[in-house]
């Protein structure tokens, strides 16, 4: 592994991307204990990298909720301290990566602004983002977050056939009425064929449903 790989980072080693600190009274989900190794050791150990993206979500959730902390300056400045950080500087470093000043006002509700943070936090404590956007968006989820639903495959991909379902009605509208003007006319002809009474049945049915939509709401 290369010098400055953040895989090699303490932060890592410890599932911990937010280098949080052990505390018995925080029971974070998936925390196993304390590091062994660290000098000294202080911060805590997760059971998946997941579940320690999970805790840096929620922690910084709950500054925003109960401490009503809701600009990157305020939040980095409980994040990680003056006393034994480069406070402003770590900011700056967030703020820039999600497009704004350290005092604007963000909400850590927002997915994509969670998201943003989470990995600035990561690449300032690691040195690096050793994650891809799988494991990223699997930690949120474990913290209650997903990406809206208006940007899914599946909802542009109904847009796509509902757009092509009226351009083909437009197609079709004037063959429907050509059947239906027929339909009387070709009716004597099922008592001969079997056949043409069966297509005679569905174009009525096909012919109906088309009537139906047509009419205004």
């Amino acid at each position: 592994m290369a010098k400055n790989d953040p895989k090699t980072s303490r932060g890592y080693r410890n599932k911990n991307p937010g280098n949080i600190d052990f505390n018995p009274a925080n029971k974070w989900q998936g925390q196993v204990g304390r590091e062994t190794t660290g000098s000294p050791p202080r911060f805590a150990v997760f059971e998946t990298h997941e579940h320690g993206i999970r805790a840096l979500a929620m922690l910084l959730t709950t500054y925003q909720d109960r401490h009503g902390l809701r600009t990157v300056a305020g939040i980095i400045n409980r994040w990680a301290p003056p006393v034994e950080n480069q406070t402003s500087a770590y900011a700056v470093a967030v703020s820039r990566a999600l497009g704004n000043a350290p005092t604007d006002q963000i909400d850590l509700h927002d997915y994509e602004t969670m998201r943003k943070l989470v990995e600035a936090i990561i690449r300032h404590e690691l040195g690096g983002n050793p994650y891809d956007a799988a494991t990223i968006a699997a930690g949120l989820k474990l913290a209650g977050l997903s990406p809206p639903a208006l940007a899914s495959g599946t909802v542009k991909a109904a847009a796509s056939v509902g757009a092509a379902g009226v351009a083909a009605v437009a197609v079709v509208g004037p063959v429907l009425e050509a059947v239906g003007e027929a339909l009387p006319d070709l009716a004597p002809l099922a008592e001969h064929s079997p056949a043409v009474g069966t297509t005679l049945v569905v174009l009525t049915a096909i012919y109906n449903v088309w009537r139906r939509l047509r009419r205004p709401a």
